[in-house]
């Protein structure tokens, strides 16, 4: 299924959208890949969505990516005599291990690895931050804190830590269990959360063992220290801008989401603009302005994708709401200040000969009227590095592995194309030309890009850029075999 923009849509599954007719009009609509949520949803639910794609994906003909997001580790509080209290700021309060009901003094916070992280002067947030306090003592079972910013505090409220790298796993055993059944399962990507070192990447990876891609979220102001770390060992990135702003002061996550962006793409790996994009759709057909700004804006920042979350998983609209994604993204795309931020922006990297392949295919697009690139790709790589460039043209990446073309639908500006095996270049020029036509990217009388690497089906082996004809009368009487 053609679609008239670049970006990817990322449109998470839930109680609003969990029949075949939803998620069916859903990708329809503009959704390209599909997130199902681990922290919602019970192992036959999501296998249940994970086959209605697939079913979906085969009535279409389409390829569609699924990336299953594991929940991790959740801190929270224990439970209140009274349910909730009211915190006042300067008031004392005090967090523990201590199996009782909470007061207006104090909770449990059933962690004793917080308080062997913890030193004074560190401060925790709860419930999303609405409520913060100061830690002034603490021991290996014990934080006597100061209440800085108060308000109501309840049952198993959430609590951050932004300020200290906590010595949590990565993956709790409820992660192992989710990441072990949906890679059985077959999902192509794994979102691991609140990544804080590149070692719970390389955790995960071993678990995971070649079944899916893994992408990082970073949500924690450690993962942001650790970006380049967390960035080499993983396949892709999330800018989980939800608890990042309930960690960080709100005004230091826009340069932030730009500045991660810029190193995905020079990576030339994917990267996801995502949390409260169309937060309004929720309960609105229509966004605010302020939300279609920040949609433009991941778009102009040069994001691979941008995500829907509760606006397509529990909102009255989430069709609107891909639909709204879709039209802001064709919108944006048109503006002649987006292909020159992408020009600008684009970081020359000539270290392979995948590199120069690229590098050249995406100029001779620019300069001549070539309607199309046509990459193909065992891996994958080659396709992301030709994304990487950004060209003005449509990139067709022609795999014949179904695994490398779902993860690819995550990839800003691919149309992914499966095709059988190949032994001979002319063959490969050939499927690419009419790949071409039979997508509506060119005509009989257009010309295309082909990169390939010989010998075939071996991955990291770009060695052969082709301008051919769309003719395949034309192709065979001048290619070589």
């Amino acid at each position: 299924m053609r679609r008239l923009r670049s970006v990817k849509i990322v449109a998470t599954l839930g109680p609003a959208s969990s029949s075949y007719e939803m998620i069916r009009a859903l990708h329809e609509a503009g959704a390209d890949v599909f997130r199902l949520n681990m922290s919602h949803g019970s192992h036959a639910e999501i296998a249940e969505r994970h086959a209605i794609i697939r079913q979906i994906e085969k009535d279409l003909g389409s390829t569609i990516g699924i990336l299953a997001d594991l929940q991790g580790p959740k801190l929270r509080v224990g439970v209140f005599a009274n349910g909730e209290e009211e915190l006042v700021e300067g008031a004392a309060f005090r967090l523990d291990l201590a199996d009782e009901d909470g007061s207006i003094d104090r909770v449990t916070l059933p962690h004793p690895e917080i308080f062997a992280a913890l030193e004074p002067g560190a401060h925790l947030l709860v419930n999303d931050g609405k409520i913060r306090l100061k830690v002034e003592t603490c021991g290996k079972d014990f934080a006597d804190c100061v209440v800085i910013a108060g308000g109501t505090i309840s049952n198993r409220k959430g609590v951050n830590v932004p300020d200290v790298v906590l010595p949590l796993a990565a993956l709790s055993d409820k992660d192992r269990a989710d990441l072990e059944f949906v890679a059985e399962l077959g999902v192509d990507w794994l979102a691991l959360s609140f990544v804080q070192r590149a070692q719970d990447v390389i955790e995960a990876r071993e678990l995971c063992k070649g079944r899916a891609a893994i992408l990082s979220k970073i949500e924690k102001p450690a993962g942001v220290k650790a970006f380049e770390e967390i960035l080499e060992v993983s396949d892709g990135i999330m800018v989980a801008r939800g608890d990042l702003g309930v960690e960080l002061p709100v005004q230091n996550v826009p340069p932030i989401q730009k500045r991660l962006i810029r190193r995905c793409r020079a990576a030339a790996k994917p990267v996801i603009v995502a949390t409260q994009m169309l937060e309004s759709m929720i309960e609105s057909p229509m966004p605010t302005r302020a939300e279609v700004s920040d949609v433009a804006t991941a778009i102009y920042e040069g994001s691979d994708a941008i995500m829907l979350s509760a606006e397509s998983a529990a909102g009255s609209y989430p069709v609107e709401a891909v639909t709204t994604m879709n039209n802001v993204a064709i919108e944006v795309e048109s503006d002649p200040t987006y292909t020159e931020i992408m020009e600008a922006s684009r970081v020359a990297k000539r270290v392979t000969v995948a590199d120069g392949i690229v590098a050249a295919a995406r100029e001779i697009a620019e300069t001549t009227d070539i309607k199309a690139i046509c990459c193909f790709t065992s891996s994958g790589t080659t396709a992301l590095l030709t994304a990487r460039e950004r060209p003005r043209v449509p990139i067709i990446a022609m795999t014949s592995s179904v695994r490398t073309a779902r993860r690819l639908a995550l990839t800003w500006g691919t149309e992914c194309v499966i095709t059988g095996e190949l032994e001979r270049f002319k063959q490969a020029v050939v499927n690419a030309a009419r790949a071409a036509r039979a997508g509506g990217y060119a005509e009989a009388t257009d010309q295309i890009l082909v990169t390939a690497g010989v010998p075939f089906n071996t991955p990291g082996t770009t060695n052969i850029l082709r301008v051919a004809p769309c003719d395949e009368r034309l192709i065979y009487n001048t290619d070589p075999e």
